[in-house]
């Protein structure tokens, strides 16, 4: 339920190779919740006014996502995380994480080392240096379908993988022709949203019906010597991802590997539509898949109190009609 009177609500900002992450920090009840997918249904159904005030217009813009911090569940973490976006909430986050982690650290909650975050896909072991690096060990990646087909009106067939980074992902080859580059924006995000589109109209999904929301385009990077490929991801929302998009990149390592093509130990170097870079690897997972290991720097770039007035214009949020 919305409030009637007036909140402030305490935020640290920060970047991680270009993607914003805005962390809530304090002027947040408890979610109510036995696991972390619970408490994060939790924060979809009773806080949805706080997720819109926070990472919407007139406060926020479509590219921010948010982090929550929480009671953890599972033991041995230091916190718990919830994820979220324009739209709603998220699975998983890799670039957030590694800005909660920078945030920690900044408010002197976390010391350089290696510590276990709680989120609703898992825990994740997350290990931060002094001057921004972080490197964190994601959930069970995996392949769940390869060589799919979706036609996709306008454009025609497009073919792609399936695979779960923490989020559901279409993986897909950038036509021919089409540049991966920061000023072909529109043209990149029209054609990933086409195919999003196309993929909900087939009934295309994940594992138990799992909506692929994310669409990842992937080709030759900008600059070899710095990396190994690049990559356009389209979030929920129709945002991009301005960094190499770190659930995205375990999506990539986890195909990769199912290919034959990664071995346990071997660094891939995935650039990002700004030419930011996210360095992987994969250990292998018990129940198949694997396990990517991402690193990356993240930076605090602002520290606010959000005041919440419920009698002014857009008190929570411009909705996002994506």
């Amino acid at each position: 339920m919305r409030p009637v009177v007036k909140q402030s609500v305490s935020v640290i900002d920060s970047h991680t190779a270009g993607e914003p992450t805005r962390v809530i920090v304090a002027g947040v009840d408890e979610l109510a919740g036995a696991t972390m997918a619970e408490k994060r249904e939790c924060f979809s159904r009773d806080w949805d006014w706080l997720r819109s005030a926070c990472v919407c217009e007139p406060r926020g813009h479509d590219a921010m996502v948010g982090a929550l911090l929480c009671e953890p569940v599972a033991p041995d973490c230091v916190t718990g995380v919830i994820f979220f976006n324009n739209v709603g909430v998220l699975n998983g986050c890799l670039h957030a994480t590694m800005g909660v982690a920078v945030t920690l650290m900044h408010l002197g909650r976390l010391g350089a080392g290696t510590h276990r975050f709680d989120t609703p896909t898992g825990v994740v072991s997350v290990t931060a240096g002094e001057s921004g690096e972080v490197t964190v060990e994601n959930v069970r990646s995996h392949r769940f379908r390869e060589d799919v087909v979706v036609e996709v009106p306008g454009i025609g067939e497009v073919r792609g993988d399936v695979a779960w980074g923490g989020n559901w992902f279409f993986l897909t080859k950038v036509p021919d022709g089409m540049a991966l580059e920061n000023s072909n924006i529109d043209a990149l995000t029209d054609y990933s949203w086409r195919v999003r589109k196309a993929l909900a109209a087939g009934g295309i999904c994940g594992a138990d019906g799992g909506e692929v929301d994310h669409v990842e385009l992937f080709g030759p990077p900008t600059d070899p010597a710095a990396a190994d490929c690049k990559n356009f991801v389209l979030c929920p929302g129709k945002a991009y991802d301005r960094s190499p998009c770190g659930t995205g990149t375990s999506a990539k390592l986890a195909c990769l590997h199912a290919d034959g093509e990664l071995d346990e130990g071997q660094e891939w170097r995935q650039a990002g539509i700004l030419d930011t870079v996210f360095t992987g690897t994969v250990k292998p997972a018990a129940a198949g898949g694997v396990h990517p290991v991402v690193s990356g720097s993240a930076f605090v770039t602002a520290e606010a109190v959000l005041l919440i007035d419920p009698a002014a214009p857009f008190a929570f949020g411009i909705p996002v009609n994506p």
